[in-house]
């Protein structure tokens, strides 16, 4: 397919949230920030949807949640590389910085905001992003620096996967087996083998055990 090249002078955005309202309220958002700088927003809502879009258009910079159903957002920026390998890809989460900023960077993001972040910030993370920059927060770069500088011990959490600590948040917001499941578009069947694991890795034994590790840790949302 022939992708639809999008040049007006203005910044071309897809956002890519489960979450209708927030999509619509973040389009909002940026087409009435007052300095004309955005242009051509679209939305997707699930994996499927968003490598369409992606497949379709170029667009100049992708803002994406880290948590979707299915296929989570760390784990669509291989794919967003393959689709469209010049998008920037700004993540924008409810998840603090400390549980999965410096992995998606690892893994390709351009930068990490949290979703409490400002409107200027988001703003001109968006225009460093698509200039070609990185956008690191304070916060990020103070762990970012923290975690050069100190090269001490992994905690047992950093071993897991982003589906398995996505999990065990799940877990500690009070879920179950079958709504994390339905949540995460997955079989039951699944998520008690991702119990499994994160049990093993983090040497415990119950579920109640990932409530208490997690609570502990800050894992939860």
């Amino acid at each position: 397919m022939i992708k639809m090249k999008i040049r007006s002078g203005k910044l071309s955005i897809l956002i890519i949230d489960d979450h209708p309202i927030f999509r619509k309220g973040l389009a909002r958002l940026l087409k009435d920030d007052g300095s004309g700088r955005f242009d051509i927003i679209d939305e997707a809502g699930d994996r499927k949807t968003a490598l369409e879009k992606l497949d379709s258009a170029d667009f100049d910079v992708v803002l994406m949640d880290i948590s979707m159903p299915g296929r989570n957002g760390i784990e669509l920026l291989s794919d967003i590389r393959r689709f469209s390998p010049k998008a920037r890809v700004l993540m924008l989460s409810i998840y603090p910085e400390e549980q999965y900023a410096i992995q998606s960077i690892r893994n390709g993001a351009s930068g990490y905001l949290n979703k409490s972040c400002r409107p200027e910030e988001l703003f001109n993370a968006i225009s460093k992003v698509a200039g070609g920059g990185l956008y690191i927060s304070d916060d990020l770069a103070e762990l970012m620096t923290r975690d050069l500088v100190a090269g001490k011990r992994k905690k047992q959490h950093e071993l897991l996967s982003v589906r398995e600590k996505e999990v065990v948040t799940r877990f500690a917001s009070g879920g179950t087996i079958k709504n994390i499941a339905a949540d995460l578009c997955l079989s039951p069947k699944t998520i008690s083998t991702y119990r499994g694991r994160i049990l093993t890795k983090l040497d415990l034994r119950t579920t109640a055990d990932i409530i208490r590790y997690a609570l502990k840790e800050g894992l939860n949302a």
